[in-house]
Parts: C-alpha cells; structure tokens; sequence
C-alpha cells in the first residue's frame, strides 16, 4: 500500500546545452532551489548516486523485478542527503554530501522524490576524469548536468513501506555505537572475501587490526552482517574511499541478530548501508518505534517539537528539551513520532538526528501500528490488572501474564513473544502494561 502523499513531476526532464535538467517532485513550496552548485568529486558522487539508485530497485530477499527507482533527496544547512530503501525494505541506503563536497550554496531546505530511471542511470556511469558535475536540487527539477541522455517524466507515489521503514530505522540507528574502522583498502579486500548474493547465512564481523575478521557467533564488540551480499552497492565507491566505518548495537555472547550500518567516506560524501537483522526481515515491521509511541501525550508533544525543528546538520535534543520544557526521553518519542511521517533520520556518523520535509501525519502512527491500536484498546476496556511489576492481561477468552525482567524489558505468554522473544518490538499486551505504568521501558 502507498502513501496519501503523491508527488508529480512539473515537466519533462531534458538534455539541453548546459547539461541533463533532471526533474523531482514535492517541496514545500512552488518552485524554489534549495541548492544549486558543483560537486567537487563527481566520479564518486555519480557513484554515490547510482549505489542508492540501485538499493531503490533491488529486492534482496526473493528477487524479482525492479521495484522503485526513486531515491528520496533532501537539503539542508551544509548537507545533501540521497535516501532509498531496497524494494524488500531490508536495506536502508544513503548518501550525505558534506561541504567538503560541493561548491555552491545550500539556499533554502527541501525534500523532494527523485526520478532517477534508466537514461540518468547511464548518464551518470559515463561520468568520468574532470568532467564537472552540477547540481541545482527544488521540488520542482533537479538539474544534474552531464551530457549524455534525457529522462521523462512521471507521477512517483512514496511507497508506504517506506515511510514504515524511515519510522523504524532512526530508532534503531539511534542505538548504534561505532564499532569498528578500517582503510579502503582492507575494506576492499574484506567485501571481496564475503560470501555472494545467494548466501543468507547470519555472519559476525569483529575488529581484527586493520581489518575484520567474520565469525559464526557473535562476540562483545562484533557487528552483524546478515545477508552479506546486500553489501555490494558499496563496491561501486570503494576506489574513492579512505575508510569503512561500521556501527552497531552492543552485543555479547548468544544475541540474536541485530541491525547494523557500514559507511564509506570519501572525504567529501558519505555512502553508508543500514542491514535487517536477516536478510528476509524489512525494516517496516520491526516494531521498534512502538514503546516510544505508546505515550498519551507523544502526539501533542510531536506536534511542538516540529513547530521548532531546524534545518542544522543535526537536531539538538537538548536544545529542543530546553525550549519545549519536556524531558530529553519526551523529546526523543516525539521525535519517534515525527519519524513516522518521515520527517526525522538518524545519522550515525554525525550520533544525532536530522530533518526531512514531509507532512505530519498525526494519524500514520496509528494505521502503521496494529499492535498500537490493540494495545490502546486493552487498556481502554480495563483488560490489564496489575500486580506490582507483573500484570494479567485478557484479550479475547484468553489470558497473558506480562513480567517484568531486572533489565526493566517485558516479557508475554502469548504466541507472539514465543515466536519473537522481543526481536520485533513488544507484544500488543506489553505494550499496553506499559502505557498503563506510564513507563518507557
């Protein structure tokens, strides 16, 4: 199912004497630039550009045709971002711009869907030596200026998983630590040594010198690579790159698998990927934005926080904390909420949040999130009794008992915290013990 919000493209991309006029849709306003400049490294930004491209139409799990082409692009103070999901919303690419990458102006902020379909991909593989690269970014075109090709126009819906997916995958960044770095050219030699596309098998990588060693199990400090193949896109960046960074959650000895990013830098961009646990799991269904939005007053706060968000390269939590008069954990779920319409990312290299345009959706939380609903209405019709930290929970002619653990986690009797054990966010009936203890857990 695809989002309400459809973006429509205002004209025909073209080809004309200053280079490719590349069209884009959305934006907050008729017309504007929100950038318009060089980008200093062009072979590897056109390389970026096609890698995020090319997570956008691919599904790693059970593959079949091309599924979007559509990277979403956003600009703000000193970045351009280039966004996608994998059509199995397993792999979440992105591609920052840092000032260091482009030579011009970032003159307003804006985010916009991006036509990027066969003719522009092959325009952008020819790009190559000095051959300069421009860019002016406004929901109404991007101009790309190379000189091969033209592409047409066409009406791009957003799809719904990925507006799931932006909601899921910054509160699970948000928990990523950096783990390990490595030169391009170790970094190089690992992906080589990775099992190939067909391989869904659930790796370790752990620190190793300058390298990283692959493990079966994981260990304290290793990083999960699930699915290996769904690196390749980083290949395509790797003669430009210095280093490879990885980030993670922390893990020990019998964790189950886990998310995981791994960042090229160039310098002047980077190009990172965010890996599902296994290869088979999207991130639309992770379920890990659920505590932060069971709060009675998330909506509310949300609805403040936006009022107030800038467009720095990060968003201050304890700024917007202090302006708003909430709690740094208050700001956080309203930020949760925010990201449910995709207005809120996560940067894992920059450890903070940032800002997308996209509309505030109060309602999506809710339509996304049957358990949310489920969980609301148990508490509504008095199902939940408690019993110091353990509660009984009736939900249709049966009966849960939630516990709490030392760790201050909930665990279910239902089929759904057996099947899950926690992996995809809580139960409908610990969710809803913990919007009746009015604690985030």
């Amino acid at each position: 199912m695809n989002a309400v919000q459809t973006y429509r493209y205002l004209q025909p991309s073209t080809l004309g004497s200053a280079g490719l006029d590349l069209q884009t849709s959305g934006g907050p306003a008729a017309n504007p630039r929100f950038f318009s400049g060089f980008l200093t490294t062009p072979v590897a930004a056109a390389a970026g550009l096609l890698a995020v491209a090319e997570v956008a139409r691919t599904r790693y799990h059970q593959p079949v045709s091309p599924a979007s082409l559509d990277p979403v692009v956003t600009g703000s103070r000193e970045r351009l971002r280039f966004e996608s999901f994998s059509g199995c919303c397993g792999v979440y690419a992105r591609m920052d711009v840092v000032p260091a990458g482009f030579d011009g102006e970032i003159a307003g902020h804006g985010t916009t869907n991006v036509d990027v379909n066969p003719p522009l991909r092959e325009a952008l593989a020819r790009v190559g030596g000095i051959e300069p690269l421009h860019l002016a970014v406004g929901p109404d075109d991007l101009t790309v200026s190379t000189m091969e090709g033209a592409v047409v126009e066409r009406k791009v819906p957003l799809p719904g998983r990925w507006m799931r997916g932006f909601a899921e995958v910054h509160v699970l960044t948000a928990g990523f630590e950096p783990r390990a770095e490595i030169p391009a050219a170790e970094a190089a030699a690992f992906l080589r040594r990775l099992p190939g596309s067909s391989d869904r098998s659930v790796l370790w990588a752990v620190p190793a010198g300058r390298t990283l060693r692959l493990t079966s199990r994981p260990t304290p400090g290793a990083v999960c690579l699930a699915g290996a193949g769904r690196l390749a896109a980083l290949r395509g960046l790797l003669r430009h790159a210095r280093t490879l960074r990885v980030y993670g959650p922390a893990v020990r000895a019998g964790s189950p698998a886990v998310p995981s990013t791994w960042e090229l830098d160039t310098g002047s961009l980077r190009l990172s990927l965010t890996l599902s646990p296994e290869p088979y799991r999207g991130f639309s269904g992770e379920g890990a934005a659920l505590l932060a939005l069971a709060g009675d007053e998330v909506i509310d706060d949300a609805e403040l926080v936006g009022a107030l968000l800038s467009w720095d390269p990060t968003i201050d939590v304890a700024a917007l904390a202090d302006a708003t008069g909430l709690s740094d954990d208050r700001v956080r779920a309203a930020l949760a909420q925010l990201g449910t319409a995709g207005r809120v990312g996560y940067d894992v290299a920059d450890a903070g949040y940032f800002h997308r345009v996209m509309p505030h959706d109060a309602d999506r939380a809710e339509r996304d999130n049957p358990r949310l609903v489920g969980a609301r209405t148990l508490v509504e019709q008095g199902a939940v009794r408690r019993d110091g930290d353990h509660a009984t929970v009736r939900s249709d002619d049966d009966e849960y008992r939630v516990r709490r653990l030392p760790d201050g986690s909930l665990t279910c009797t239902c089929r759904w915290w057996a099947k899950y054990r926690g992996q995809r966010g809580p139960c409908k009936h610990a969710l809803a013990v913990s919007m009746l203890a009015e604690v985030t857990v």
